[in-house]
Formats: C-alpha cells, structure tokens, sequence
C-alpha cells in the first residue's frame, strides 16, 4: 500500500480510521463476466483512490489504447480496455483491494466510454435525473427526492468534454456564441446542457433518465397514480378517438403518462409521433417518429415541432401524439384535432386543467393568427375532449389528481367538469394520503364511448347500478 498511501496522503484528506475487525465487511463487487455494461458500483461509496491516482492511470491507459478501436462495441472496447488497465496498475506497482481497483477501473473506463463523474447515476435505475450545476455540484432524484452527490468534475473543461461526447454524434454544437442544447443520449435520455455566458456557475447539465423498462397502467396503479376504475375509463376514451391532453408540472410525470395512454391505441392504428428530443416509447408496429431539429452553426436548417405537426397531416396519419405542445404549433395541433385527426394525444405545462386551457389559448396567438378570443376558446372547446392533470407532490409521489370532461362553450367562457379528483387526506411518515375519487358524473361524451360498443359499469363513475 506504500506508493498508494503517499500519493493519497498530498492529495486528499486523511481517510477515516479502518472498521474494527468484528464489524462486517463491504462486499466486493466483482468484475462483470458479460459483455455488457455491468450495474456501477455504489456511487456515493467513499473516495479511496485520489483523483491524481485516477488521472495518471487513465492518461497511460488512454496513450495505450488502439485509436483505430471501434468505440461503438462497448464488450470489446471494455475488455481491452481492462486489459490495459490491468497492465497499467501492475506498471505503477499499486497495490489496491478488490474494491478499489473496481473503482478505480469504473471510474477509467467512464471517462474513455462513459459519461465521466455521472456514469454510475446513469446506470443506477433508481435514479430518474441527474443535474450537473458546474464541475463541483452535481445533484441526483431519487424517489421524487433531491440530494447532492460526492461526485466532482476536475473543472469546468471535464464538463465540457462530457457535454460535447453527448451531442458531437447527434451533429448539435455548444459554444459561447450558442450556449445552449437539447440533445439525448443513445438510451433516449434527455439532455439539456447551458453554459457561460449564460450561466455563472459553470457548464451546467441536466440529464432526465429514460426508462429501459418502460412503466405499464399496472405499474401506475400499483404506485398509486390511478386507480383500477380511471384506467378503464381512460382506455376507453383512447378506444374511442377522444382527444386528451395530458397537464402538468415539470417532472409531474406527464411523459410517462403519456406513454400509457398511447399503449391503449389499437396495434391496426398508423400512429404519427412528433417530439422535441425523442422519449415516447410506442410499442404498436406501425409507428413514425418524428423529431425536431435545431439550427446548425450558421443559423439554418431547424425544423420546429409546428412543421412537424403540419407535415404529419400528409401522412396519412390515425393517430398524431405530440410529446409537448409549447408554442405557436398549439394552432396546428388544434385545427387537426377539428378537421378529422380525432384520437389525438399531447401534454402541455400548466397546474391545473382551466390553466392549461389558458395556456393554449396562449400558445395559439403566438402563432401570428389575428383570431379573436372567442374563435380560439371555440377551437380548444370543440377540439379537447379530456384534460387529465398530472402532479408531483410533496413526498416525491407523481399522481393524477383531476380528470376533467371539456363540455363545450356557454357564452366566452369554456365548460369544464372535473370526472376524478384527488382528496388529499392527511400525510403519514412522510407519505401523503389520499384517493382519486369519482365525482358521480357522467361525460357528455359517454354516448361517443358507446358507439364504440364499450360499456362501462356506473360504478366507474361512483354512480350506484340502482340509478340505471
């Protein structure tokens, strides 16, 4: 241990005193014998390897590495580079334990194939974002729940070499004279990176995880989102070419739920998908994905989501689900929903569902339309059906907490009923207790749902079988 514990020793502080023999041992993790990327170790697990130590094993191992090497077959690439590795820390006569040399070799090969300090939270499925705020803070969501990592960058130059492995294979760029980027990793992960001028703490990142497994309506009944009764009113409405717009917050969980909604759309369906930076994860046979693009170098060549949506509607489309609705390509969205494209599927940012309405109402006028107000109150009345309200809440929980039926208009103003609600009951241990409960009303629209020879029970509705 003698070169390890002097290198150690100038540059890093003293490490905390060993455990007792009689305490229990930290299990080993033992490399992985598959060709994939195996589960990281712990990523919080205390720094028993110094940064000087990492740089200087890395520096040979990379100098070794064969530049001619296929980067993008990640089993050879791993195991050749833990072939060098392996020579390397014989080289420098370190003597490590199992653990750390884990580490240390997790932490090389993240810097040569991975995403550097953040590797480990990408690969932790319990982490559903990871936020970078300048090379020293780096936050994770865990649970629905904020917490600061250990995990650093060596400065702000590591974070840009992270930011530009992100987008440089997507041909997007960020420099002073563009400092911002939408882009995704290859898992679909969506990454939004900013950096100075713009922002004064340094390269900032956020990274909102994609789902390998993605959640089902069985999953979300189980965590409480919905309830058994509200799934099948709502399959019955995507059943039936209702147009539904998802609200929320961000983070509320709307994409999520989106994904479940588009999962009731009959497999004989042609579906239209049309996103910002592509997360919908459609399992039907017959999908097109669209995605947006930004302007290149020189300012040219974007395509918004407004000329998707328009696009779309030559392409003979069943169904057209927009991931966010956020601009002037509301108006699109909207005159498609009234001219034949019923069944239609977004999401949109607002805290409640008359909220949201406003907010189309918003979005429409920004497309340079001179419409008066009640013409585009008209539009949104006669092209929603459904609003279903999204929230998180304080204990990190994502529920729906209002369906609300868009019954028309009664003179300027849009009629709304809410179907389900939440009542909020109380919080215990930390939990917030509740319940999505029926308000005992039937939609006007029960007689389209209908005629799609579906039936449901009145008890869906919290309206007892007597009555009917």
């Amino acid at each position: 241990m003698g070169l390890l514990r002097r290198i150690e020793s100038a540059s890093t502080p003293a490490a905390p005193p060993t455990p007792s023999p009689g305490a229990p041992a930290a299990s080993p993790t033992m490399p992985d014998p598959h060709p994939r990327r195996p589960a990281s170790p712990p990523p919080d697990a205390g720094k028993s390897v110094s940064r000087d130590v990492k740089s200087r094993v890395q520096a040979k191992v990379i100098a070794e590495l064969d530049p001619k090497s296929d980067l993008s077959n990640d089993a050879q690439v791993r195991t050749s580079v833990q072939a060098l590795f392996d020579q390397v820390v014989e080289q420098e006569g370190l003597v490590l334990t199992r653990m750390e040399r884990q580490r240390l070799f997790e932490a090389v090969y993240a810097e040569i194939r991975g995403y550097g300090p953040i590797e480990p939270y990408l690969q932790d499925p319990g982490i559903t974002e990871v936020m970078v705020n300048g090379p020293k803070s780096v936050y994770v969501e865990e649970r629905g729940k904020l917490r600061k990592t250990e995990a650093q960058f060596d400065d702000e130059e590591h974070v840009m070499r992270i930011i530009d492995r992100i987008v440089s294979p997507l041909g997007r760029h960020i420099d002073e004279s563009s400092p911002m980027v939408d882009a995704r990793l290859p898992d679909g992960s969506r990454v939004n990176a900013i950096i100075p001028p713009l922002s004064l703490v340094g390269p900032v990142v956020t990274i909102r995880k994609f789902s390998r497994k993605p959640l089902t309506v069985d999953d979300l009944i189980r965590f409480g989102s919905m309830t058994p009764e509200l799934a099948e009113f709502l399959k019955a409405c995507v059943n039936s070419r209702l147009n539904v717009i998802v609200s929320g917050g961000t983070g509320s969980g709307k994409t999520t739920l989106l994904n479940v909604l588009s999962g009731f759309i009959p497999n004989d369906e042609r579906i239209v998908t049309i996103e910002d930076a592509a997360e919908l994860q459609l399992r039907q046979d017959h999908v097109v994905k669209l995605e947006a693009r930004p302007p290149n170098i020189e300012g040219k060549g974007a395509v918004r989501i407004r000329d998707l949506v328009t696009n779309a509607l030559r392409m003979r489309p069943d169904r057209i689900v927009v991931g966010e609705c956020r601009g002037a390509e509301a108006l699109d969205m909207l005159q498609a929903m009234n001219t034949g494209h019923d069944g239609s599927l977004t999401t949109g940012h607002a805290n409640s569902p008359r909220d949201m309405l406003a907010r189309l109402e918003t979005m429409v006028l920004m497309a340079g339309m001179d419409l008066p107000l009640r013409a585009i109150r008209e539009q949104i009345a006669s092209a929603i059906d459904l609003v279903v309200q999204q929230a998180r809440m304080r204990d990190g929980s994502r529920r729906i907490v209002n369906v609300t039926e868009v019954q028309g208009m009664e003179g300027d103003i849009i009629v709304l009923q809410d179907l389900f609600v939440f009542d909020q009951m109380g919080e215990e241990n930390g939990k917030i207790l509740g319940r999505l409960r029926p308000t005992g009303i039937r939609p006007k629209f029960m007689t389209q749902i209908e005629d799609n020879n579906i039936h449901l029970p009145p008890s869906v509705f919290g309206i007892s079988e007597r009555f009917f």
